[in-house]
Protein backbone atom coordinates (compact mmCIF):
# COMPACT_ATOMS: atom_id res chain seq x y z
CA UNK A 1 0.00 0.00 0.00
CA UNK A 2 1.31 3.57 -0.67
CA UNK A 3 0.50 6.70 1.24
CA UNK A 4 0.89 8.91 -1.66
CA UNK A 5 -1.89 10.32 -3.50
CA UNK A 6 -1.19 12.20 -6.95
CA UNK A 7 -3.10 15.22 -8.30
CA UNK A 8 -2.40 15.52 -12.40
CA UNK A 9 -3.18 19.48 -13.12
CA UNK A 10 -3.89 19.73 -17.20
CA UNK A 11 -3.59 16.04 -17.25
CA UNK A 12 -4.89 15.20 -20.33
CA UNK A 13 -1.96 17.30 -22.20
CA UNK A 14 1.11 16.30 -24.31
CA UNK A 15 3.08 15.43 -20.94
CA UNK A 16 0.08 14.47 -18.18
CA UNK A 17 -1.16 11.76 -20.66
CA UNK A 18 1.80 9.86 -20.57
CA UNK A 19 2.71 11.42 -16.87
CA UNK A 20 -0.29 9.56 -15.48
CA UNK A 21 0.48 6.04 -17.09
CA UNK A 22 3.70 6.46 -15.55
CA UNK A 23 2.55 7.25 -12.18
CA UNK A 24 -0.33 4.72 -12.23
CA UNK A 25 2.00 1.84 -12.94
CA UNK A 26 4.32 3.58 -9.68
CA UNK A 27 1.34 3.81 -7.05
CA UNK A 28 -1.73 2.30 -8.41
CA UNK A 29 -4.49 3.54 -10.35
CA UNK A 30 -6.52 4.70 -7.70
CA UNK A 31 -4.04 7.15 -6.43
CA UNK A 32 -3.36 9.06 -9.26
CA UNK A 33 -6.00 11.78 -10.23
CA UNK A 34 -6.31 13.18 -13.14
CA UNK A 35 -7.51 16.23 -13.93
CA UNK A 36 -8.26 19.06 -17.00
CA UNK A 37 -10.54 21.60 -18.03
CA UNK A 38 -12.56 18.98 -19.98
CA UNK A 39 -15.53 17.38 -19.02
CA UNK A 40 -15.20 13.86 -17.86
CA UNK A 41 -17.24 12.75 -20.98
CA UNK A 42 -14.64 13.83 -23.24
CA UNK A 43 -11.37 12.77 -20.96
CA UNK A 44 -11.24 9.49 -21.68
CA UNK A 45 -9.13 8.58 -18.81
CA UNK A 46 -9.00 4.96 -16.90
CA UNK A 47 -9.44 6.18 -13.00
CA UNK A 48 -10.38 8.83 -11.03
CA UNK A 49 -10.66 12.04 -13.13
CA UNK A 50 -11.89 15.40 -11.98
CA UNK A 51 -12.48 18.58 -13.71
CA UNK A 52 -10.98 21.18 -12.46
CA UNK A 53 -10.33 25.07 -13.85
CA UNK A 54 -6.38 25.93 -12.79
CA UNK A 55 -7.25 29.96 -11.85
CA UNK A 56 -9.68 28.61 -9.47
CA UNK A 57 -7.72 27.88 -6.47
CA UNK A 58 -10.68 26.56 -4.66
CA UNK A 59 -11.58 23.98 -7.01
CA UNK A 60 -7.82 22.90 -6.68
CA UNK A 61 -8.06 22.81 -3.18
CA UNK A 62 -11.58 20.79 -2.99
CA UNK A 63 -10.16 17.55 -4.96
CA UNK A 64 -6.97 17.79 -3.04
CA UNK A 65 -8.97 17.36 0.15
CA UNK A 66 -11.31 14.86 -1.29
CA UNK A 67 -8.51 12.20 -2.40
CA UNK A 68 -6.03 13.13 0.44
CA UNK A 69 -3.65 14.73 -1.96
CA UNK A 70 0.25 14.75 -0.94
CA UNK A 71 1.89 15.60 -4.29
CA UNK A 72 0.86 17.65 -7.04
CA UNK A 73 2.22 17.70 -10.79
CA UNK A 74 1.41 20.94 -12.18
CA UNK A 75 1.59 20.72 -15.78
CA UNK A 76 -1.67 23.44 -16.79
CA UNK A 77 -0.27 25.77 -18.92
CA UNK A 78 -0.45 28.14 -22.54
CA UNK A 79 2.47 27.39 -24.64
CA UNK A 80 5.10 28.99 -26.30
CA UNK A 81 2.92 29.51 -30.12
CA UNK A 82 -0.01 29.18 -28.31
CA UNK A 83 0.72 31.71 -25.73
CA UNK A 84 1.77 34.51 -28.35
CA UNK A 85 -1.92 34.79 -29.95
CA UNK A 86 -3.02 35.99 -26.39
CA UNK A 87 -0.16 37.17 -24.22
CA UNK A 88 -2.31 38.23 -21.24
CA UNK A 89 -4.10 35.16 -20.88
CA UNK A 90 -1.31 33.48 -21.45
CA UNK A 91 0.60 35.19 -18.19
CA UNK A 92 -2.53 35.33 -16.15
CA UNK A 93 -2.95 31.26 -16.19
CA UNK A 94 0.72 30.28 -16.34
CA UNK A 95 1.04 32.62 -13.41
CA UNK A 96 -1.77 32.40 -11.21
CA UNK A 97 -2.09 28.62 -11.46
CA UNK A 98 1.01 28.28 -10.03
CA UNK A 99 0.69 30.48 -7.28
CA UNK A 100 -2.48 29.09 -6.46
CA UNK A 101 -0.81 25.35 -5.87
CA UNK A 102 2.78 26.84 -3.85
CA UNK A 103 0.08 28.89 -1.86
CA UNK A 104 -1.56 25.53 -1.15
CA UNK A 105 1.72 23.52 -0.51
CA UNK A 106 2.78 26.54 1.59
CA UNK A 107 -0.40 25.99 3.99
CA UNK A 108 1.49 22.45 4.26
CA UNK A 109 -1.94 20.74 2.43
CA UNK A 110 0.65 18.52 -0.12
CA UNK A 111 4.01 17.63 0.89
CA UNK A 112 5.70 17.57 -3.22
CA UNK A 113 5.07 19.85 -6.36
CA UNK A 114 6.20 19.44 -9.28
CA UNK A 115 6.07 21.77 -12.01
CA UNK A 116 7.53 22.11 -15.49
CA UNK A 117 9.93 24.75 -16.57
CA UNK A 118 11.23 25.03 -20.97
CA UNK A 119 14.04 26.36 -22.66
CA UNK A 120 11.85 28.88 -23.71
CA UNK A 121 13.10 30.71 -20.20
CA UNK A 122 16.49 31.50 -22.50
CA UNK A 123 16.83 34.26 -25.06
CA UNK A 124 18.69 35.60 -27.69
CA UNK A 125 21.75 36.58 -25.26
CA UNK A 126 21.84 33.16 -24.05
CA UNK A 127 24.56 30.90 -25.31
CA UNK A 128 23.28 28.84 -28.08
CA UNK A 129 25.96 25.79 -27.21
CA UNK A 130 26.16 23.66 -24.49
CA UNK A 131 23.44 26.58 -22.72
CA UNK A 132 25.00 25.93 -18.84
CA UNK A 133 22.31 25.49 -15.23
CA UNK A 134 23.30 29.33 -14.61
CA UNK A 135 23.81 31.63 -17.75
CA UNK A 136 21.63 34.84 -18.87
CA UNK A 137 18.38 34.58 -19.50
CA UNK A 138 16.33 37.42 -21.69
CA UNK A 139 13.15 35.25 -23.08
CA UNK A 140 11.05 37.30 -25.49
CA UNK A 141 7.60 35.28 -25.41
CA UNK A 142 5.26 35.76 -22.89
CA UNK A 143 5.55 31.61 -22.48
CA UNK A 144 9.25 32.31 -21.83
CA UNK A 145 8.80 34.98 -19.36
CA UNK A 146 5.92 33.20 -17.05
CA UNK A 147 8.34 30.15 -17.13
CA UNK A 148 11.55 32.13 -16.15
CA UNK A 149 9.15 34.22 -13.26
CA UNK A 150 8.21 31.02 -12.24
CA UNK A 151 11.37 29.20 -11.73
CA UNK A 152 12.06 31.90 -9.13
CA UNK A 153 8.58 31.74 -7.35
CA UNK A 154 9.22 28.29 -6.96
CA UNK A 155 12.94 28.79 -5.47
CA UNK A 156 11.56 31.51 -3.29
CA UNK A 157 8.97 28.98 -1.79
CA UNK A 158 11.12 26.81 -1.12
CA UNK A 159 13.58 29.15 0.21
CA UNK A 160 11.09 30.96 2.51
CA UNK A 161 8.41 28.45 2.96
CA UNK A 162 10.17 25.25 2.88
CA UNK A 163 7.97 24.10 0.10
CA UNK A 164 9.59 20.96 -1.60
CA UNK A 165 8.84 22.00 -5.41
CA UNK A 166 10.92 20.25 -8.14
CA UNK A 167 11.40 21.55 -11.64
CA UNK A 168 12.90 20.20 -15.19
CA UNK A 169 13.22 22.42 -18.12
CA UNK A 170 12.06 20.70 -21.00
CA UNK A 171 13.32 20.52 -23.97
CA UNK A 172 11.10 20.14 -27.23
CA UNK A 173 9.29 16.84 -26.40
CA UNK A 174 8.83 14.19 -29.19
CA UNK A 175 5.81 11.58 -28.69
CA UNK A 176 3.73 9.36 -30.50
CA UNK A 177 0.46 9.09 -27.84
CA UNK A 178 -0.63 12.70 -27.68
CA UNK A 179 -0.98 15.47 -30.08
CA UNK A 180 0.86 18.20 -29.91
CA UNK A 181 -0.28 20.89 -27.75
CA UNK A 182 0.48 24.29 -29.60
CA UNK A 183 4.73 24.68 -29.14
CA UNK A 184 7.58 25.76 -31.49
CA UNK A 185 8.51 22.48 -31.63
CA UNK A 186 6.26 20.65 -33.05
CA UNK A 187 7.33 20.06 -36.03
CA UNK A 188 9.13 17.24 -34.79
CA UNK A 189 6.08 15.51 -34.15
CA UNK A 190 4.03 16.30 -37.51
CA UNK A 191 6.93 15.25 -39.61
CA UNK A 192 6.48 11.35 -39.12
CA UNK A 193 2.70 11.62 -39.18
CA UNK A 194 3.30 13.06 -42.53
CA UNK A 195 6.12 10.96 -43.75
CA UNK A 196 4.10 8.03 -43.14
CA UNK A 197 0.87 9.92 -44.75
CA UNK A 198 2.49 11.65 -47.96
CA UNK A 199 6.44 10.65 -47.75
CA UNK A 200 7.10 13.96 -47.77
CA UNK A 201 6.77 17.03 -44.94
CA UNK A 202 6.87 21.53 -45.36
CA UNK A 203 8.19 22.59 -42.44
CA UNK A 204 7.64 25.74 -40.66
CA UNK A 205 10.99 26.16 -39.82
CA UNK A 206 14.53 26.57 -41.85
CA UNK A 207 16.24 23.52 -42.47
CA UNK A 208 19.24 24.25 -39.89
CA UNK A 209 17.55 25.21 -37.28
CA UNK A 210 18.94 23.07 -34.46
CA UNK A 211 16.82 22.71 -30.90
CA UNK A 212 17.65 20.55 -28.12
CA UNK A 213 14.83 17.46 -28.03
CA UNK A 214 13.73 14.64 -25.92
CA UNK A 215 11.97 11.56 -26.19
CA UNK A 216 8.81 11.28 -24.16
CA UNK A 217 9.75 8.17 -22.68
CA UNK A 218 13.11 9.91 -21.15
CA UNK A 219 11.15 12.99 -20.54
CA UNK A 220 8.59 10.68 -18.23
CA UNK A 221 11.76 8.83 -16.53
CA UNK A 222 13.51 11.89 -15.81
CA UNK A 223 9.97 13.51 -14.53
CA UNK A 224 9.39 10.91 -12.08
CA UNK A 225 13.04 9.84 -11.09
CA UNK A 226 13.40 14.20 -9.75
CA UNK A 227 10.58 13.08 -7.79
CA UNK A 228 11.80 10.27 -6.41
CA UNK A 229 15.20 11.37 -5.42
CA UNK A 230 15.44 12.18 -1.68
CA UNK A 231 15.51 15.97 -0.97
CA UNK A 232 18.90 16.30 -0.33
CA UNK A 233 19.95 15.54 -3.96
CA UNK A 234 17.78 17.89 -5.54
CA UNK A 235 20.28 20.63 -5.05
CA UNK A 236 18.48 23.70 -7.75
CA UNK A 237 14.99 24.21 -6.89
CA UNK A 238 14.69 26.81 -9.83
CA UNK A 239 14.34 24.12 -12.23
CA UNK A 240 17.29 21.68 -13.89
CA UNK A 241 18.74 21.52 -17.11
CA UNK A 242 17.83 18.59 -19.14
CA UNK A 243 18.86 17.08 -22.93
CA UNK A 244 18.46 14.43 -24.52
CA UNK A 245 19.83 14.99 -28.12
CA UNK A 246 19.76 17.95 -30.65
CA UNK A 247 19.02 18.29 -34.39
CA UNK A 248 17.81 20.45 -37.05
CA UNK A 249 14.76 19.53 -39.32
CA UNK A 250 17.35 18.97 -42.15
CA UNK A 251 18.86 16.26 -39.87
CA UNK A 252 15.90 14.76 -38.38
CA UNK A 253 14.90 13.82 -42.18
CA UNK A 254 17.81 12.61 -43.03
CA UNK A 255 17.30 10.11 -40.40
CA UNK A 256 13.63 9.06 -41.51
CA UNK A 257 14.91 9.26 -45.05
CA UNK A 258 16.86 6.25 -43.93
CA UNK A 259 13.62 3.89 -42.83
CA UNK A 260 11.34 5.72 -45.35
CA UNK A 261 13.77 5.71 -48.54
CA UNK A 262 12.39 9.03 -51.29
CA UNK A 263 11.50 10.78 -48.55
CA UNK A 264 11.11 14.34 -48.97
CA UNK A 265 11.09 17.81 -46.74
CA UNK A 266 10.64 21.69 -47.80
CA UNK A 267 10.35 24.37 -45.92
CA UNK A 268 8.18 27.11 -45.02
CA UNK A 269 9.09 29.17 -42.12
CA UNK A 270 6.24 31.12 -39.88
CA UNK A 271 6.28 33.10 -36.96
CA UNK A 272 7.68 29.99 -34.62
CA UNK A 273 10.74 30.79 -36.65
CA UNK A 274 11.75 33.60 -34.19
CA UNK A 275 11.02 32.02 -31.19
CA UNK A 276 12.83 28.89 -32.37
CA UNK A 277 15.89 31.31 -32.51
CA UNK A 278 15.93 32.66 -29.78
CA UNK A 279 16.54 29.29 -28.02
CA UNK A 280 19.24 27.18 -27.50
CA UNK A 281 21.02 24.25 -30.13
CA UNK A 282 22.08 22.22 -27.11
CA UNK A 283 21.89 21.84 -23.65
CA UNK A 284 24.27 21.10 -20.55
CA UNK A 285 22.75 18.88 -17.93
CA UNK A 286 25.68 17.81 -16.38
CA UNK A 287 24.22 19.35 -12.72
CA UNK A 288 21.09 16.73 -12.97
CA UNK A 289 23.70 13.76 -13.90
CA UNK A 290 25.06 14.62 -10.93
CA UNK A 291 22.84 15.47 -8.31
CA UNK A 292 19.98 12.75 -9.26
CA UNK A 293 21.54 10.64 -11.62
CA UNK A 294 19.59 11.90 -15.00
CA UNK A 295 20.69 9.49 -17.77
CA UNK A 296 18.35 9.26 -21.37
CA UNK A 297 17.76 5.61 -22.72
CA UNK A 298 16.75 6.97 -26.15
CA UNK A 299 19.51 8.28 -29.57
CA UNK A 300 18.01 9.97 -31.97
CA UNK A 301 17.94 7.14 -34.17
CA UNK A 302 16.20 4.55 -31.64
CA UNK A 303 13.59 7.95 -30.97
CA UNK A 304 13.05 7.99 -34.90
CA UNK A 305 12.59 4.12 -35.41
CA UNK A 306 10.35 3.96 -32.18
CA UNK A 307 8.51 7.00 -33.58
CA UNK A 308 8.09 5.37 -37.25
CA UNK A 309 6.84 1.96 -35.85
CA UNK A 310 4.51 3.18 -33.13
CA UNK A 311 2.99 6.12 -35.68
CA UNK A 312 2.43 3.33 -38.58
CA UNK A 313 0.39 1.12 -36.14
CA UNK A 314 -2.10 4.21 -34.85
CA UNK A 315 -2.44 5.28 -38.58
Amino acid sequence: MTDTNVLILGGCGQVGTELATGLKELYGNDHVVVSDIKPAAEANVNGPYETINVMDKDAIFEVIKKYKITQVYHLAALLSATAEQNPMFGWQLNMDSLLHVLNIAKENHISKVYWPSSIAVFGPGTPKKNTPQDTIMDPNTVYGISKLAGERWCEYYHEKYGVDVRSIRYPGLISYKAEPGGGTTDYAIHIFYEALKHNSYECFLTADTMLPMLYMPDAIKATIELMEAPAEKVKIRSSYNLAGFSFDPAGLAKEIEKQLPGFTISYKPDFRQAIAESWPGSIDDSRARNDWQWKPDFSLEQMVHDMLLNIKKKL
